[in-house]
Order: C-alpha cells, then sequence, then structure tokens
C-alpha cells in the first residue's frame, strides 16, 4: 500500500512540477503533494543559504528557522551529502527539537549535478520508527526529479 502511495505521488509531483521554474514553487508543491498523500506530522525543505540551512516551504507546525552545517539531522545529511533515517529522534546524538512531539526523522538532500547540497527535504512523524527503506526509495527519487526540475537553481 505504502509503495503504491509512493509510485502515484512521484507520477503527481513529476505533472505538478513539470516546467515550473520557480524554486519556492516547486518546493511548496512538493510540500504539499507529500504532506497530503502520506499525512506526515511534519514536512518541509531547508535551503542550503551560506553556511547554514534556512527554512523554506513547509506543512505543518512552525519549525527551526536556522541550523548550522553538520547540526541536528538536517545539518548531518547536509554535511553527508546522503539521506539519514532517524527511527527514535531522542536516540540521535544532538538531535534539534523543533517540536516535541516529532517521534522519527527522514531527512534527504537535495544534490545538484556538481554534487554540492542545494536544500534538504525534512519529514517528522509522530510515531517511532515511521520510516523505512521504502520511504528512502521514494523520497530520494522525488529529490532527484526537483533537482532535475529546478537544473539545480535552488
Amino acid at each position: 500500500m505504502k509503495e503504491e502511495k509512493y509510485r502515484l505521488l512521484t507520477d503527481q509531483i513529476h505533472s505538478l512540477i513539470d516546467g515550473e521554474t520557480d524554486s519556492v514553487a516547486v518546493m511548496a508543491t512538493v510540500c504539499a503533494a507529500i504532506h497530503e498523500t502520506m499525512g506526515f506530522f511534519w514536512t518541509g525543505f531547508y535551503r542550503v543559504v551560506g553556511d547554514e540551512l534556512v527554512l523554506g516551504p513547509f506543512q505543518g507546525p512552525v519549525a527551526c528557522m536556522h541550523i548550522a552545517y553538520g547540526r541536528g539531522v538536517c545539518g548531518s545529511a547536509w554535511r553527508q551529502k546522503n539521506t539519514i533515517v532517524v527511527p527514535d529522534v531522542e536516540q540521535f546524538p544532538g538531535h534539534i527539537a523543533c517540536s516535541s512531539l516529532s517521534r522519527s526523522e527522514i531527512v534527504v538532500p537535495v544534490i545538484s549535478a556538481s554534487g554540492d547540497v542545494l536544500a534538504v527535504l525534512d519529514i517528522d512523524s509522530k510515531e517511532l520508527a515511521t520510516f523505512d527503506e521504502t520511504d528512502r526509495k521514494y523520497l530520494e527519487i522525488i529529490c532527484e526529479q526537483i533537482n532535475k526540475q529546478l537544473d539545480s537553481t535552488i
């Protein structure tokens, strides 16, 4: 069931962002589509601006606006240039608690063709161990679609 939802979601996102060149519009649309389809607690982007991540479009309660390089799950995914799945945020060293209701998290970097991280997609759940390899696979596909669509202009 989850995989089928993701397959439909990736097709939907492709159709929604096809031809759009504005990075904010793309990120906002992708957030809304993921959030609405999958029902996560918080879905959003942090954009790389200089030496920090700055909050971008999101769905859910208010969030941290700035995250330092290498700090928390988002900053760590940026530093590692790799997806991080956290089954229990309380067990992640240096976790940044924007909301005490968040229990598990996945962060997927949006990486340019030149290998630079442009942004990270951050998704939180109120439940422990929400995210698995299916989430990783499809959210990475979605982040690749975003990068291709914007031709590295986030």
